[in-house]
């Protein structure tokens, strides 16, 4: 763990290092005397599950203080209110439970796109009337493109469509569905436009699916998609890109996320996250991992030519690596066993490898020369094999340190993994992609490997850090759907998908939205729990985490969100003087 002192912080700091227990132990007057601290605010009658990672049981309190924009004390009403001068403004949480700020690990955006809206279809009639809808209004020849944030794993049917389906609902126009991060589904007519047929090589990396008959189903995997040039989307002024990231901020921050993690980020993005904190309008803290590119020249120019370096920043942004991928993802993630049938192609198909291997190999022995940190995006489990093999070679070529290195996803893996995750010190980035997809995994891997995927819960239990995430968009950008999903292991749409990886205690699914990601980024001594010198980053939520009935969680919601002891959300049934 590396410590790092900001200016700034030292006179709050040193005032609130009294251990919270001491406090409590002893009666008031046998409490050592300290220069009182006037509270800028002190939330009162609350129940404050706080995280301190004092002990391995989370200490829940009352009350706490913030100064300046971090907590001063956390403890009883009595504790808190020491600090109340003639200035301080004090909240009644008449009982509600506060949580430290959510984040989310895994973060791409908040929308699939400005396309046609699948996210709320719930069969393939839903799609088609929205295709259509968009048809009518749309000149014949031209492109009809959907959002992003969609599954068929959603859709009653559990299918995606056909191209002759699509063509039904838009004769006249190319359609492209655009699926996550790895599918397009086209029409015909889109297929003809990019003169797709059967005798199309398929690209490596990439697969061109057919139905039994032999004809196109119209999906395009991973590579296949560069097969299709989508119509470049109009330029975006900057006052439109500085909205966008305030949508962002604003969508994030009604969730009661108060930091997240930017999965694949570049730096024009980064400057411009930058200017909005420089202007003050800033109310998330945002990590960043960039795109080198799969070799050793990529990645050493992009830090040459670039003008960023590891670590920089400061608690609103900051750098914290370089992000690759080595799979697939529903339909491509590698696997050492072939998928099901008639997903497995008489036994061949066993996912997709999106790098070579010595190129990918290269890469991570540069980022490891030159003191970068690397994450990989891997789903099966012959991609964790790669991943671990590249990872254990650059740690030879230049050994870091155990917390340093990410693997992204990790959707199946198996025994033979745990020893090599464990003796790199590696950190597991994980998700709730089952929640939504878990019936088109059972189709395409069969029973096992779907009831076993993302296994938090084994995870645990091997004495991995874990941290939680949404992979927004490809699944929606809610982190109380992501705790419920790790909790229950239910499904959208399938039931429940292993229960014995159901995680009972909430208190460890909390952890890897709060303070886990705060170890994830290196800002534990700042962030992720609601204790004296930290970040006054919290959340007032619609009920109590730790006790609400289990079906009820994925229904819970943030009331009031703060981030620096500044609330940036308030639910809409809420009084402005409420909190």
């Amino acid at each position: 763990m590396f410590i790092r002192v900001r200016s700034g912080v030292s006179l709050v700091a040193a005032l609130c290092t009294f251990s919270l227990s001491a406090a409590f132990a002893a009666p008031p007057e046998h409490t050592p005397t300290h220069a009182r601290i006037d509270a800028d605010s002190i939330f009162i009658n609350g129940k404050v599950i706080t995280m301190d990672d004092s002990s391995r049981k989370t200490r829940i309190v009352q009350a706490f203080a913030i100064k300046d924009g971090r907590f001063i004390a956390a403890g009883s009403n009595g504790e808190a209110m020491r600090h109340k001068g003639r200035d301080t403004r004090v909240v009644d949480l008449l009982g509600r439970t506060v949580l430290p700020g959510l984040s989310d690990g895994h973060f791409h955006g908040i929308h699939g796109g400005p396309g046609v809206d699948l996210s709320t279809a719930r069969s393939l009639q839903d799609v088609f009337d929205a295709v259509s809808a968009r048809a009518l209004i749309t000149p014949a020849g031209d492109f009809i493109i959907s959002n992003s944030d969609w599954h068929e794993a959603q859709l009653q049917e559990q299918r995606l469509p056909l191209a002759s389906e699509l063509d039904i609902a838009a004769p006249n126009n190319p359609v492209v569905l655009v699926r996550g991060g790895h599918s397009y589904i086209l029409n015909n007519v889109a297929l003809q436009r990019f003169n797709i047929t059967p005798a199309t090589p398929v690209p490596a990396g990439g697969a061109i699916p057919r139905t039994p008959e032999g004809d196109l189903t119209g999906e395009l995997i991973d590579t296949a998609k560069n097969l299709v040039q989508l119509p470049p989307s109009p330029p975006q002024t900057p006052e439109q890109q500085r909205q966008a990231l305030l949508d962002v901020q604003s969508h994030m921050n009604a969730h009661g996320v108060t930091q997240l993690r930017m999965a694949s980020s570049n730096v024009p993005t980064y400057r411009r996250w930058q200017a909005l904190r420089d202007e003050g309008a800033i109310s998330l803290r945002v990590s960043f991992l960039f795109r080198p590119g799969n070799s050793a020249t990529a990645v050493n120019n992009f830090i040459a030519t670039q003008g960023v370096t590891l670590d920089e920043g400061d608690e609103w942004l900051k750098v914290v690596g370089f992000k690759f991928g080595v799979d697939g993802g529903f339909e491509g993630g590698l696997m050492r066993e072939p998928y099901v049938e008639p997903f497995g192609l008489g036994g061949t198909y066993f996912g997709l490898q999106t790098v070579q291997t010595q190129a990918y190999i290269d890469a991570l022995k540069a980022v490891a020369r030159n003191g970068w940190r690397a994450a990989t995006h891997a789903v099966g489990d012959a991609a964790i094999d790669l991943v671990l093999e590249a990872y254990r070679q650059a740690h030879v070529e230049a050994p870091y340190a155990k917390g340093q290195w990410v693997i992204e996803h990790a959707f199946v893996a198996k025994p033979d993994h745990f020893p090599k995750i464990r003796e790199l010190g590696l950190v597991l980035s994980v998700q709730d992609h089952l929640y939504v997809a878990g019936p088109s995994l059972r189709k395409m891997w069969g029973d096992h490997r779907a009831e076993n995927v993302t296994p938090v819960r084994t995870y645990l239990d091997q004495g991995f850090l874990l941290a939680g995430g949404t992979d927004a968009p490809v699944i929606p950008t809610n982190p109380w759907w992501a705790m419920y999903h790790f909790i229950t292991r239910d499904t959208i749409t399938g039931g429940v998908f292993g229960p014995q990886e159901r995680v009972l205690n909430r208190e460890d699914v909390l952890r890897l939205f709060t303070l886990n990601y705060a170890r994830l980024i290196h800002e534990e001594d700042s962030k992720g729990s609601i204790s004296p010198g930290k970040w006054a980053d919290f959340v007032i939520a619609s009920g109590d985490f730790l006790s609400v009935p289990m079906g009820d969680l994925d229904d819970m919601t943030a009331l009031a969100t703060y981030v620096g002891g500044k609330r940036v959300y308030l639910a809409p049934q809420m009084q402005p003087g409420d909190f």
